[in-house]
């Protein structure tokens, strides 16, 4: 039918047949929004917002610039002084903001701010604050005098970069860059911590990620070939650690391994460890890795069952019909089925494992924590920002991951259940 001849069609109540398909279709584009704008502002205000405002954080932080707006001044209208003999109109500017600091009590903010790039300099920045207020004019002997630490290249070059709300120097520190009187460079061996915990996590995560792929295959291999009940009897076990605590399964690893716990002493007993050469399981990499295994083992079976529960068993049958051995027959026809549930598997433990916290701090101690017990700790007693930034390089890494994935398998073979 043409479309002027559909134009002609009218409904029963007279109204063009193509005016009234519109209409219908525009209302039931609304309702479907309508259904799901729940759930999208559910998602805006608990994942997007947070997010944005991680990153805003991150690359954010005015406790510096808000307090010294005469030296922000000087720095802005000086971009290239001498940072090894700064003049005396910088300490000039810098001794009026330290007496307003003492008269509004935000010097500690200041303070801490240049801290985190020059540490010790919270003590520096109170003393001089206190006695601001009675200086006189030469201000740079004044402040040369109350304390030689002021003249140094490596603060005024802090205070710089601190001068502007917005910087990137939580990045320089997550990177493990150190502040130095000529800039940025690379920090001391036992100063970089960042770099090594991040490496550190992504090779445990991968090393869980493997793990777990080993003990579910064949689980839930062994869960796709029975018997339909028999079947769901070992999904009902797979699926009983959703039904418990993660605190609870979590500390139950404490039990088992410490030294003086259930495996311990069973191997004293069975005589395989002597009593005072007990294995060390416990406050370590080992725990961690033991318990995160046993916590993210259901989210690698679940996708690989949800794939090899309909692969024809026949396949298998043909192959060895034709005169293949079992392990060919596996290599060559079982494995490759199963490839998007072992992509999507690992893919959900590795990124899981990456951002785990609770199993690391409980049963991991020193040795065993990873970036995001670092994260947590900066985030909650330390530097907001710096936290932010590492948890940002975290987020990229993730992002980096999901379009490597997409390169190589491509999301549309992501099968998780």
């Amino acid at each position: 039918m043409t479309e002027a001849a559909t134009e002609l069609l009218t409904t029963a109540d007279g109204r063009p047949l193509k005016e009234a398909l519109a209409t219908a279709q525009a209302r039931a584009k609304r309702r479907a929004f309508l259904l799901v704008l729940p759930l999208l502002v559910f998602v805006l205000l608990t994942f997007l917002i947070p997010i944005g405002y991680m990153l805003k954080r991150s690359v954010e932080h005015d406790g510096f610039s808000k307090s010294s707006p005469t030296l922000t001044e000087w720095f802005n209208a000086n971009p290239d002084y001498d940072h090894t003999n700064p003049p005396e109109e910088a300490f000039a500017a810098l001794v009026k903001d330290l007496a307003q600091m003492q008269a509004d009590k935000n010097t500690g903010m200041a303070g801490t701010r240049i801290n985190y790039t020059v540490p010790g300099s919270i003590s520096l920045f109170k003393a001089g604050a206190r006695a601001a207020g009675t200086m006189a004019p030469p201000y740079k002997e004044a402040m040369l005098a109350l304390d030689p630490k002021w003249g140094e290249p490596v603060l005024w070059r802090g205070m710089e970069t601190a001068s502007s709300e917005f910087t990137t120097d939580f990045y320089k520190v997550a990177a493990d860059r150190k502040l130095t009187a000529d800039g940025w460079a690379k920090g001391g061996d036992k100063e970089r911590i960042y770099v090594y915990l991040f490496v550190k996590t992504f090779i445990v995560s991968a090393l869980i990620t493997v793990i777990c792929l080993l003990l579910a295959f064949p689980v839930a291999h062994l869960m796709a070939v029975l018997p339909m009940a028999k079947s769901s009897i070992l999904m009902i076990f797979v699926l009983l650690p959703f039904w418990t605590s993660l605190l609870v399964r979590t500390t139950s690893w404490i039990a088992l391994l410490q030294e003086q716990g259930i495996v311990n002493n069973t191997l004293v007993w069975m005589g395989l460890v002597a009593d005072d050469n007990r294995l060390s399981m416990m406050y370590n990499m080992t725990g961690t890795i033991v318990a995160m295994s046993h916590v993210l083992l259901p989210f690698m079976i679940l996708p690989l069952y949800s794939v090899m529960r309909v692969i024809p068993p026949s396949y298998a049958r043909a192959a060895r019909s034709l005169g293949a051995t079992s392990w060919t027959t596996f290599r060559r026809v079982y494995l490759p089925q199963t490839l998007p549930g072992i992509a999507a598997g690992s893919l959900l433990v590795f990124i899981l494992a990456v951002g785990y916290y609770i199993t690391p701090a409980l049963v991991g101690g020193a040795e065993g924590q990873l970036i995001s017990n670092l994260i947590s700790f900066h985030m909650t007693k330390s530097n907001w920002s710096l936290a932010a930034a590492l948890a940002a390089m975290l987020l990229a890494a993730i992002l980096l991951l999901y379009w490597l994935y997409d390169r190589l398998i491509g999301i549309d073979r992501l099968k998780l259940g």
